[in-house]
């Protein structure tokens, strides 16, 4: 028998050792994050509640698991199902005590109400009233996705734990957020909630040509392989709006769209424009922002994959488009620049600079722990200049800008309104940071395009009273955009209040709607003047820079959600738009998203685009000479006086 060399055994017998060591430390490490009752197929198998089983999807019998694996998932379990049912039953039985006449503080939102009860969080109370705040901590404190508005009551909860350092102002984690005194009613919202955002838009044929194909069993993006086939190739198109976001799966091989979600920015905490939100980005609260719309949208992607026949693995690439902020915010890049003379994002400057080829950002959506294929892709659309942002780009893409031959006029209002003006052989472009006002934040009864937003009016002068009409027709919880448009342009043709914004009778608030409370003060009034005049500067600056008048203007193109639910003929009145004969004007939709969706689908877009982008001239409102003067001329409540 041959002798055994003892040292060389020793060595592989080390090195075993060390194998078997290595395996129980990762499975240990792993034992911590992946639930021994999930599957390989990501189905869950326990007998048990838990916050992340969702119902099986089509053709399966197990219920989904939505876990990321990223954090600790015993958290998510109900231990005690019976104790838990029982802790419901209790609960609801203790909201269902609550008389509809009071009987003592209530927890309130929206609509839903329950006890105000001592030591009890406002997570407890969200989930007595079936109200769905996203976590996905184990409400620890640490995810921070579970950010409310206190709206009142403030001063009947604890005070702010450590973990709530990043937020300010009436913002608090509803985990962290006990109930100390019951002296009054605490009313909260969440940064989530679903208003009517436009998603749909006129759907042209595009090429299909994307970045991310398939051929045979492989999965290419570009010319290199990424991932075998596993049965489907999608991409996300994303339009990251201020004060909303709206997105699309896209099967990329077919180029069908087969899933629509949207939702309130939930930045909103950081602030409800793009400057404060630049402000609060580059104080200690530096990557919240980051965090928060990184969290949220992974919570849908894991929300659909539950619904459909999708798994993460199989989306392969994000278009994200939005103004130069929100763009720049989600790749986690600094973002004090573009809050500071000249108002150019890093981005800008290192192409300016010549260090780059172009302000197109690609990253690996892994490296921002998205929610997807471990080997995809985000593309950050090109930005134009300063604050006209990416989503100006895919404006330009959905209206097939190459094909306009005639003067156009292009305007995106919103938070921060972006104009474009030009032909195919020459663009000029400005961004107007109007503000909140007419997107639910300054206005006392302002808010989003949600149910029970009052989106148009008209008056009745022989009732001496304003009708309206609703979303959704149910009670009227406030003024969306377009009611207060519609609102304002009444008020002129009634002689109710004076182009400067003066109330008849020097009165300082008017009634809108007696019955529940809803008013309009000369301050509304002030903050819609400025918000509008901002709006006018933009158009009719750069109609001056261009060299044509209104009538000239061969097509008005209105792009985003909130301009395609406005009167047109109100905003003309109001000055809110420029005199273009109505039959000129065309609403695109969501023109941002439909861009991203065929930039997505299409390279040969993205070269084009991408050329086109670096032509347009950008002007600086600020600048101009007579601009304070147009500004003020702006803030008054008539239809656009031009002259050259």
């Amino acid at each position: 028998m041959e002798k055994i060399d003892r040292e060389e055994f020793e060595k592989r017998l080390a090195r075993i050792s060390d194998l078997f060591a290595d395996m129980v430390q990762h499975a240990d490490e792993q034992s911590k994050t992946r639930c021994p009752y999930k599957n390989r197929f990501n189905q869950c198998t326990a007998k048990f509640g838990c916050q992340n089983k969702r119902p099986p999807r089509a053709s399966e019998s197990l219920p989904a698991c939505v876990s990321d694996d990223a954090l600790d998932y015993r958290g998510a379990w109900e231990a005690n199902p019976q104790g838990y049912e029982e802790m419901r039953d209790q609960l609801q039985s203790d909201s269902s005590a609550v008389s509809s006449e009071g009987g003592g503080p209530r927890v309130i939102c929206g609509d839903q109400q329950c006890s105000a009860v001592e030591g009890r969080t406002i997570f407890d109370c969200a989930d007595q009233l079936s109200v769905a705040v996203p976590t996905s901590c184990g409400r620890h404190g640490h995810c921070h996705e579970c950010v409310v508005q206190i709206k009142s009551g403030m001063q009947a909860l604890s005070q702010p734990t450590e973990a709530e350092s990043f937020l300010r102002d009436n913002y608090r984690l509803a985990c962290q957020a006990v109930i100390q005194k019951t002296e009054s009613d605490i009313e909260f919202t969440l940064l989530r909630r679903s208003p009517r955002i436009l998603t749909s838009s006129v759907r042209r044929q595009v090429e299909r040509e994307p970045m991310v194909r398939r051929q045979g069993d492989e999965v290419l993006y570009g010319g290199e392989v990424i991932d075998h086939y596993r049965g489907h190739v999608y991409g996300l198109a994303i339009d990251l709006g201020t004060t909303t976001v709206a997105a699309e799966l896209v099967d990329l091989e077919s180029g069908n769209v087969v899933y629509e979600v949207s939702f309130e920015n939930p930045q909103r905490f950081g602030g409800s424009d793009i400057m404060h939100r630049i402000s609060y980005d580059g104080g200690e609260a530096n990557g919240e922002l980051h965090r928060a719309i990184i969290n949220t949208l992974n919570a849908e992607i894991r929300s659909f994959c539950a619904q459909l026949p999708v798994t993460r693995h199989e989306i392969y690439e994000i278009v994200v488009v939005g103004n130069s902020t929100m763009r720049d915010i989600f790749f986690n890049l600094d973002v004090q620049s573009i809050g500071q003379k000249p108002y150019k994002s890093s981005i800008e400057n290192e192409y300016l600079n010549g260090n780059r080829d172009s302000t197109e950002l690609v990253e690996l959506a892994r490296t921002f722990r998205l929610y997807t294929n471990r080997n995809a892709r985000v593309f950050g659309v090109p930005l134009i200049a300063s604050h006209v942002g990416a989503d100006v780009t895919a404006n330009l893409v959905a209206m097939d800008v190459s094909s306009q031959s005639d003067v156009f006029l292009l305007v995106d209002a919103g938070t921060n309104t972006e104009v474009v003006i030009g032909t195919s052989d020459r663009l000029i472009a400005a961004s107007c940071p109007a503000g909140p006002a007419f997107e639910g934040g300054v206005v006392t009864y302002g808010m989003p395009g949600c149910d029970g937003a009052i989106e148009s009016v008209r008056y009745d002068a022989k009732a001496r009273r304003f009708d309206y009409k609703t979303i959704g027709d149910g009670p009227p919880q406030g003024i969306c955009g377009s009611g207060l448009i519609d609102l304002l342009a009444e008020l002129r043709r009634y002689g109710i209040m004076t182009p400067k914004g003066v109330f008849a009778d020097k009165a300082r608030e008017l009634e809108i709607v007696s019955d529940y409370g809803i008013t309009l003060s000369r301050k509304d009034a002030s903050e819609l003047a400025q918000a509008k005049a901002a709006n006018y500067c933009g158009q009719i600056i750069l109609m001056r820079k261009f060299g044509v008048k209104p009538s000239q203007i061969h097509k008005l193109f209105l792009a985003g959600g909130f301009a395609n639910y406005v009167d047109s003929g109100s905003a003309i009145d109001i000055g809110f738009l420029a005199p273009v004969p109505t039959d000129r004007i065309v609403k695109l939709g969501n023109a941002a998203l439909q861009g991203a969706r065929e930039l997505l689908l299409s390279q040969s877009r993205r070269r084009a685009i991408g050329k086109v982008v670096q032509s347009i001239e950008h002007v600086e409102l600020e600048t101009m000479s007579d601009f304070f003067e147009v500004f003020v001329e702006g803030c008054q409540f008539k239809p656009m006086d031009y002259s050259e």
